[in-house]
């Protein structure tokens, strides 16, 4: 049986970091389901819109820049790719409504396998999840790849606290 997500009703919240500060936002899902058996999540997949990517602690024409630049080829080039996808591949059940997730991570036609834990209610899931984008081919500002850019060097790793709603 497959539970779907309210995508209206679901999001995720990025948050960036670079030596000099951070910036967040909120990326909207396309579509989204889990697998369920005996009322167990056993896999699913999500797809986010990442043309929806908007940015949450700025405004005005900062925020209008930012928007801009996150979505250019510079990070996710949502002309040309305009999703991303996570493909659960094994849900393992562990204590007090948490569960071991992972699965493949797609970001611009990047595949890359991704643990995390999550909550699931029976009508909400939240989870915490970290990833490394310059596995993604998203690498504007890495000190990773990057030499000289002293406070403008981007942190590799960003934070997505996923909030869906069923």
């Amino acid at each position: 049986m497959k539970k779907e997500i309210k995508t209206q009703e679901s999001n995720v919240i990025w948050k960036g970091k670079k030596l000099a500060g951070s910036h967040s936002g909120t990326i909207n899902f396309k579509e989204g389901y889990f697998n369920m058996e005996n009322n167990e999540p056993t896999g699913g997949e999500f797809i986010m819109d990442m043309t929806s990517i908007k940015v949450t602690d700025l405004s005005g024409k900062n925020k209008q820049q930012l928007e801009d630049h996150l979505k250019n080829e510079d990070f996710f080039g949502v002309d040309k790719y305009p999703t991303a996808k996570l493909v659960v591949r094994n849900v393992v059940k562990q204590e007090n409504g948490t569960y071991g997730v992972s699965g493949d991570l797609s970001i611009k036609e990047k595949t890359n396998p991704i643990t995390f834990e999550q909550q699931i209610n029976e009508d909400s899931a939240l989870a915490k999840v970290v990833i490394d984008r310059s596995k993604f081919d998203v690498r504007y500002g890495s000190g990773s790849f990057f030499s000289n850019l002293g406070d403008n060097t981007i942190h590799d790793n960003f934070e997505l606290d996923v909030n869906l709603k069923f």
